[in-house]
């Protein structure tokens, strides 16, 4: 079993950076992806970027609302997942969740929800001017 708990989030101005921590604990060695996803009120859960263990190293992956923006870093250990956000907009807030999985998930699952047993409670990010 893994729990994981986000911190980071707050309330800042367009243009603003913020960076997010997923601390993970229990079987933290099993983790091979820590994904991030965020919820704004009355939309659905969307994929934010994830990072995957790949051969010695590791992928990252965005979505295209994202890509340039943000990245997605992670701790030696896999202990601990980041979100570093630059540049933020008012389309960027929303309640921000990170997830992982055991499994060894294909780059296209990385996207789907149902792909990750292990969630956060989520942190809130409000960008407002």
């Amino acid at each position: 079993q893994v729990q994981l708990r986000e911190s980071g989030g707050g309330l800042v101005q367009p243009g603003a950076s913020l960076r997010l921590s997923c601390a993970a604990s229990g079987r933290t060695s099993s983790i091979n992806a820590i994904t991030w996803f965020r919820q704004a009120p009355g939309k659905e859960r969307e994929f934010v970027g994830a990072i995957r263990r790949s051969g010695g190293g590791f992928m990252t992956y965005y979505s295209s609302s994202v890509k340039g923006r943000f990245s997605v870093s992670r701790d030696n250990g896999w202990n601990t997942g980041y979100l570093q956000m630059n540049r933020l907009e008012l389309e960027d807030t929303a309640l921000y969740y990170c997830a992982a999985t055991s499994g060894n998930p294909i780059a296209s699952s990385l996207r789907d929800a149902s792909t990750y047993p292990y969630w956060g409670q989520g942190t809130q990010v409000t960008v407002s001017s």
